[in-house]
Order: structure tokens, then C-alpha cells, then sequence
């Protein structure tokens, strides 16, 4: 054999020997992240499960009970007509708060577990909504009809939300009873084919009238742009639509809007358009080249965005509906009508909140066109709980994230999947919680990485997403914040469409709205029993003591007790003191009241004037901040039944605030966070969160003797003279050795798509 040969053969073969040995070194040192090592300082228990949401086989056995009792024709709510009776929701009747408490902190009897349904009844001489108390659970033996209880009368029938079918009887009646009446405006204006029974989406707008008893609704007709918002890119007509009858037969068109111009019907459209007497703006049906709500990139590469990662684990541990996280424990459930809820909030043991929960969230809109000038969008009505889709990994939450699944029963003849669509993960958010270098005096170095644990919500309600929030922090303080994103909702834009917001296509105007988001923050701070504290903070002129000729401007600190209920309602822009606690009588080590403050965050723009007819249906978002006292008929600030009827509210908020005595009583606060958005072209084709967050803090006030993170395992401190590249001073310098890790990432999968979402 030839010597050069031999020779190359040597090198190849000590080259691959060196590489197998080097991989094989690699291979000893790197360690798998495994996530199933939780690091916790406390112990779960079952007591959280009197809050878990119902299960499948709960919300099965519930419906069950119900077509067994109920001694009249239920159909299947996808086949009800308006005159039908139908099951529309069953969701979990969590305990009172005093069976709750009594059980959790007395070892008393662990409280029944209930349902509350809702059923409509178009059948009855007089058409009704009725609610059920059913229960026990898992085995129900009674059902209990508790309408009048809650509402002291009877649930008109026209207050009832929309269902799916009814959407899909109006989708009807447009395809096959009124878009032939304008074949030739339809097809020469709008490029619109017949045969696409898709071609056209409608966007309904809320509420339906203007008096009670109303049910007539603007529809916005838009391009169904496939793959894309449609709500980017309206036609410019607008259909006025009466669906109160409860034969869907005797159902109308009531006006017609197009282009600035209302008519009476979409005959008298046509025929105008025929006669040449109608200004009309041809467009066609957009392509994907020309696609402004387009969310497909241009390039696309998704494989080197930095991940983060647990590199001895997850630091946080979930059992059935039970989160622990270092000193931290919750329970947590979704309402499938308000969204995401926790229960049982405590740090080392101690109860600081009962409930923190989402209860509402509303849009007004402003537009020259009738759907986006008459629509005050109440999402609870919608479902916001109902609207959480599966997260997407990555992108939505961290890659690692714990994804869990939730059910619900709302507007569906079984119970609903939505897989993975609550996250929960620890976020190093890349600032420190707290440190100081000291250059002064001594030389030293202390400081803390601010890990948070998170569990988030994504809900998207039509063209809007919301990311609820909720945040818990190692110093003891716990942060609630929703950020918004997904589509605007547009107007087609006509002469004067500037004053209601900006241009943002060619045909498309982007329509000034503002958000508001109603949070119910039951806070027990060192007990139930709690006072309101205002601290604040002026200027007093003072005599210079050692120069009485001067004099200087001394700060001191205010404080008062807020003693009812009517002192404690703050409304938007308004005064209020900038340190708000909910103060026990609890002493800390320097004797001052053991309290937590609220701090809020947001830019909301202005409520609605007292004199709108709706006003008192979501008067909620009137104040930023109200404290009542706890009462049981006072759980919800909102009612899906509200947004039908605004006119007379079955829940009024505004009633809850009575001058009740709030000193040393069981508390409840109300925060209403928001913003306003005068959309742009920056908006296209969709809002980021940047800049769009709001929410508020629950932070410790003199309620420890100092910041507990400074008892956590996660601080590093070192001196000069000590050596930085020891584990014993520094464990951040030992991360070779402790964490060097690859994370088990599971595969990538995804099956929100399966959920369908109903589009007239």
C-alpha cells in the first residue's frame, strides 16, 4: 500500500478517535434539564380543588341532570331556534366565601360542589332566561331555580346573548334573502360572487337598539379576505338588521348604509345604483400580494430565537388546580364568561388575597358609519373565559412553559377542549430585583435576579387579543396586567372619516376606541377584617430651626382613613392619593399596620358621559378605583345579560357603592385599568403589545419587617477579597458545572385550528 495513503488513513483514524473522545467528554459534563425536580418550600394539598373548574364528566353530568328534570322540550342549543328552550352555559358555582374560609382556616366541612346553568325558554307564553343552582357534584340531585333570588324578578328573554345559530340564521337571511336584492350594486361594485358563499364576513356591533326589548343590529360588511383579518377591509355597506321576532321567518333589513348614504332597503340600493344616483367606490375582493391584514411574513425563520430555560429544573410545582412557587401558593380556575380567576393567594402561609379575578372588559368605539358609532362592546357577553385558545409554544410563552388545558360548556351541546390554553412559567425578565455596588465606605457587591412566576391567558374576542396576566414576585408583590394586540376594527373611510381616527389602507379607517378592563381584588391582609389607608404627601412652609430668618419648604407625609364606601370610589382622571393600602390591625416588628398597597398602571381614555343612555350598564369603568364591603349578591361588577340591554342593567355597579361603613370590615376592591387607541399606520396589520400594557400591583407595605427576598437562595453578595470563581461565594461563577445543561424540549405541536370560531 502506498506510504501517503497509510499515512492519511493514521491521521483520519486518530482525528475521529479524538473527535468521539471529545464528544464523549462533552457528553459526561452536559447534563439533561430535567423538569420534573420542582424546588419548592411548600406542600401541596386538595383544599384548592373547591375552586377547580367543573370537569368534562362534570359539565356532562350536569346537562344530563337537566334534560332529565326539566319536564319541557330542551334541544341541542346548535339546532335551537329563538322559540326553542336550550341549555346555553353550565360553569362552576364557586363555594361562598364563608363555607370557603371556614373549611380552608377551621378544618369545617369541605363545601358542596355546585353549577350554575343558564337555560333559555323561547317556548314559554312569556319567553324567559332562568339560572339553576345544580348540585352536589359529581352526583347532582337537585336543581334549584334561584332567578328571582338574584334578580328579585324574572330574566327578560331579549336580555339573552346571541348564539351561534341565531348568527347563522342571520348569515342566511343575508345570503339568500337580501344580497339578491342588489345582484347587479353587489357584483359590478363589490366583484362579488355568488357562489362564494364565503365572499363576505359581517361584524356585529352591540348593543342591539336603543331602547329595551330592541334587538335590531348594524352589520359591517367586509371583504372575508381568507388567511387574514377580514376586519381590515371594509365594503363601505352596512346592513341594519331586525332579528327580535322569534320567528326567524319575520325577520328584516331595516336600513341600508353605503358609502355615507342611508336607504331603506338594499332594493332601493340597487335601484338607485342603476340609475346612476349612487356615489359608489369599486374595489375588488383582495389578494394575497395586496393583502393589508396579512400576518404571513415576507421571511421567515423562527430557529434562533433565544429561548429560556430551566437548567436544574422547574422551580415551581402544579398539582390539579394548586400552583406553588418558593413561598407562594394559588389555586387558579377560568370563569367561561370573565376569564381567567385565583383563589387563595399566600406568601409563607398567610392569606393575602381571596379572589383576583377578571371581570369585564369593554370597547367604544367612535366612526362616521353606523357599526362603529353605535358599538360599546361588552366582552364578557361574548365570553372572555370561552375565548381562550390554545397558546402557541414559543411565541405565546416560553417554549418550556407548563401548558394546561381547560373545558367549558358555553353555547356548545358538549363540553369544549381548549387544549394548552393556560401557561404557566418562571420569567427571568432580565433586570434585577434589587442591587447596589458599594464604592463608598466598603467594597461589596449585592444583588438579585427578578424572576417572576407567570400564568397567562391569551383571549381573542373576535379581531382583539388580550394577554391577561397575572405575576407573582420574590419580594412579595404580585402584578396583574393585560396587553393587547391582534386586529383594529375599521370603518371604510368617507369625507370626515379623519375626525374619528386615522387612514391606514386605501379604503380603511382606523377607528379611535378605548379599552377598559375591570379587575375584583378580594384582599385579606393579615385577616378579613381591613381599613383603607391614604397616604399621600405635601409641603408645609417651616422655619429654619437653626436660622429663624429662613424659612424652607418641608415635605411631610399625609394620612387618613378612608371610613365609606362613597369616599373610597375614585373616578377616571379624578383626584387620588397616590399610596392606597388595605391596612390591618396587625402591627409589624416596627409597629406600624401590616398593609398592602395598590398601585395601578394606565392610560385610559374618558368613560362615557352620564347622559348616554348605556351609561349605568358598565359604569364599573367610571371608577378607577372603588373598595366596598364584601357582600355575597355583590360578586360581579358586570352581566352577560348587560350588554343586550343597557338600558335597564341587570347588574349596575354604581348601586354596589351605598356609603356602607369600610373601617375594619371585609374588603373588596375594584380596579378598573384602560387605555385609549387612536389606531395607526403602525396598526397594520396588526397592534403590538408594545406600549399596550396596563394592569396594577399588589405590593407589601410594612406589611413584613423587611423585603423577604432577602432570605432567597437566588442572591449573590461578594467582597474583594473573597474568590469570585468559588461556588460557595459564587454560584453564578459554577454554572459549567451546576447547570450546564440542553433543555428536554418536547415536541412541537399545536391543534388550536380545531377550534371553530363562527364568522356571519
Amino acid at each position: 500500500m502506498n506510504v501517503k495513503i497509510v499515512t492519511a488513513l493514521l491521521i483520519l483514524a486518530v482525528a475521529t478517535i479524538l473527535a468521539l473522545v471529545s464528544v464523549l467528554l462533552f457528553v459526561s459534563k452536559t447534563k439533561s434539564c430535567n423538569s420534573g425536580t420542582q424546588k419548592t418550600f411548600l406542600k401541596h394539598n386538595d383544599q384548592s380543588l373547591i375552586f377547580a373548574d367543573l370537569t368534562r364528566e362534570e359539565l356532562d353530568q350536569v346537562v344530563a341532570y337537566l334534560k332529565n328534570n326539566i319536564k319541557e322540550n330542551l334541544v341541542d342549543i346548535s339546532k335551537a331556534d329563538p322559540s326553542s328552550n336550550c341549555i346555553y352555559s353550565v360553569e362552576l358555582l364557586p363555594p361562598s366565601k364563608k363555607d370557603a374560609l371556614l373549611y380552608l382556616d377551621k378544618g369545617g366541612p369541605k363545601p358542596r360542589r355546585e353549577a350554575m346553568a343558564v337555560v333559555y325558554f323561547g317556548s314559554h307564553s312569556e319567553p324567559e332566561i332562568k339560572e339553576y343552582v345544580v348540585g352536589p357534584l359529581p352526583n347532582p340531585t337537585y336543581k334549584n331555580d334561584v332567578t328571582l333570588q338574584r334578580y328579585k324578578g324574572k330574566l327578560p328573554y331579549h336580555r339573552r346573548p346571541v348564539i351561534g345559530s341565531e348568527y347563522k340564521q342571520i348569515r342566511q337571511h343575508f345570503l339568500l334573502k337580501e344580497y339578491p336584492k342588489a345582484k347587479s350594486f353587489l357584483k359590478e361594485v363589490l366583484g362579488y360572487n355568488e357562489s362564494d358563499s364565503e365572499y363576505f364576513a359581517a361584524l356585529t356591533s352591540a348593543p342591539r337598539g336603543f331602547a329595551s326589548g330592541e334587538r335590531q343590529t348594524w352589520f359591517g360588511i367586509f371583504f372575508n379576505s381568507q388567511g387574514s383579518g377580514f376586519f381590515l377591509h371594509p365594503t363601505g355597506l352596512e346592513l341594519l338588521f331586525n332579528h327580535k321576532n322569534l320567528d326567524c321567518n319575520k325577520w328584516s333589513v331595516e336600513r341600508v348604509f353605503y358609502n355615507g348614504e342611508y336607504l331603506q332597503s338594499l332594493s332601493e340600493l340597487e335601484e338607485k345604483y342603476k340609475k346612476g344616483q349612487l356615489k359608489v367606490v369599486k374595489m375588488k375582493k383582495p389578494h394575497r400580494e395586496d393583502d393589508i391584514a396579512s400576518l404571513n411574513p415576507q421571511k421567515s425563520s423562527v430557529s434562533d430565537i433565544p429561548l429560556q430555560y430551566e437548567p436544574q429544573g422547574a422551580r415551581y410545582s402544579i398539582k390539579n388546580n394548586q400552583v406553588l412557587f418558593h413561598h407562594w401558593s394559588f389555586a387558579f380556575g377560568v370563569n367561561v364568561n370573565r376569564g381567567l380567576r385565583l383563589y387563595d393567594i399566600k406568601f409563607k402561609g398567610e392569606r393575602i388575597v381571596y379572589e383576583l379575578s377578571i371581570q369585564e372588559a369593554i370597547s367604544v368605539y367612535g366612526s362616521n358609519a353606523p357599526t362603529g358609532m353605535s358599538t360599546r362592546y361588552m366582552d364578557g357577553h361574548f365570553g372572555i373565559g370561552r375565548s381562550i385558545f390554545q397558546l402557541v409554544r414559543g411565541i405565546d410563552c416560553p417554549y418550556l412553559a407548563t401548558f394546561i388545558d381547560t373545558h367549558y360548556l358555553l353555547d356548545s351541546d358538549n363540553p369544549v377542549l381548549n387544549k394548552g390554553s393556560i401557561c404557566i412559567f418562571e420569567l427571568n425578565t432580565g433586570i434585577p430585583l434589587r442591587r447596589h455596588f458599594s464604592s463608598l465606605g466598603s467594597s461589596y457587591y449585592g444583588g438579585l435576579a427578578n424572576t417572576v412566576l407567570i400564568i397567562r391567558t391569551i383571549a381573542t374576542l373576535g379581531n382583539y387579543d388580550y394577554v391577561f396576566d397575572f405575576m407573582f414576585y420574590q419580594n412579595g408583590a404580585i402584578e396583574s396586567k393585560v396587553s393587547a394586540t391582534g386586529y383594529i376594527s375599521t370603518s371604510f373611510f368617507m369625507d370626515g372619516g379623519a375626525q374619528h381616527g386615522n387612514r391606514v389602507g386605501p379604503y380603511t379607517l382606523g377607528t379611535i376606541h378605548t379599552h377598559f378592563i375591570n379587575y375584583k381584588v378580594d384582599l385579606d391582609v393579615g385577616g378579613i377584617n381591613n381599613s383603607l389607608v391614604a397616604h399621600d404627601m405635601e409641603f408645609q412652609d417651616q422655619v429654619v430651626p437653626w436660622n429663624p430668618e429662613w424659612k424652607l419648604q418641608q415635605t411631610m407625609l399625609t394620612k387618613k382613613v378612608l371610613t365609606s364606601e362613597n369616599q373610597a370610589a375614585f373616578q377616571q382622571h379624578g383626584p387620588m392619593p397616590r399610596y392606597m393600602q388595605f391596612a390591618s390591625k396587625q402591627r409589624n416588628k416596627w409597629n406600624h399596620e401590616r398593609s398592602f398597597r395598590i398601585q395601578m398602571v394606565s392610560f385610559a381614555g374618558d368613560y362615557l358621559p352620564e347622559k348616554s343612555s348605556v351609561h349605568n350598564a358598565m359604569n364599573w369603568a367610571k371608577y378607577k378605583l372603588a373598595v366596598t364591603k364584601h357582600k355575597e349578591e355583590e360578586q360581579t361588577s358586570s352581566s352577560i345579560y348587560n350588554q343586550n340591554d343597557p338600558w335597564s342593567p341587570t347588574v349596575q355597579f354604581s348601586n354596589f357603592i351605598n356609603n356602607e361603613n369600610i373601617q375594619d370590615e371585609d374588603l373588596v376592591a375594584w380596579i378598573t385599568t384602560g387605555f385609549l387607541h387612536i389606531p395607526h399606520a403602525e396598526d397594520i396589520p396588526n397592534t403590538v403589545t408594545v406600549g399596550n400594557g396596563v394592569g396594577f400591583y399588589l405590593r407589601p407595605y410594612n406589611y413584613f419587617n423587611e423585603d423577604p427576598s432577602v432570605f432567597s437562595e437566588d442572591a449573590v453578595y461578594f467582597q474583594p477579597h473573597e474568590d469570585l470563581s468559588s461556588c460557595s461565594v459564587n454560584p453564578l461563577a459554577c454554572l459549567s458545572q451546576t447547570a450546564s445543561c440542553t433543555p428536554n424540549a418536547p415536541p412541537f405541536t399545536y391543534n388550536g385550528l380545531d377550534n371553530e370560531y363562527i364568522v356571519l
